[in-house]
């Protein structure tokens, strides 16, 4: 019980960190979050618990193929927010996300790779 309060621990503190830098350095806090942190974190608790090195090696493949669909919504996010508020900007993104992620599992598969 005490490791997985110390793994919450120290993946939200994580996550505050590099709030509060953003909030004093957009350039800064921006490196930080795009940083595979929360994946390097995902790898470091599967190692030391034990997980084969098959099921490292996955998750990192994986998390290649989602992290892709994700990335439009870097770029059209500063454009909806000044014409939108946040929620409907959010919206927007999380849409575009869903839809390039169904593109993404449809050129993946023609590339042999299987999403779902």
């Amino acid at each position: 019980m005490y490791w997985i309060i110390t793994k919450y621990l120290i993946t939200a503190g994580l996550i505050v960190f590099i709030s509060e830098v953003a909030k004093r350095s957009d350039k800064l806090g921006a490196l930080i979050a795009a940083l595979p942190t929360v994946t390097i974190l995902a790898l470091i608790w599967m190692h030391i618990e034990g997980l084969p090195k098959e099921k490292l090696a996955n998750h990192s493949f994986y998390t290649f193929w989602y992290v892709l669909p994700t990335l439009p919504m870097f770029l059209l996010f500063p454009i909806l927010i000044e014409r939108f508020t946040f929620w409907i900007t959010l919206l927007l993104c999380v849409r575009l996300s869903l839809f390039c992620f169904g593109a993404v599992v449809l050129l993946a598969k023609v590339a042999g790779v299987q999403l779902l």
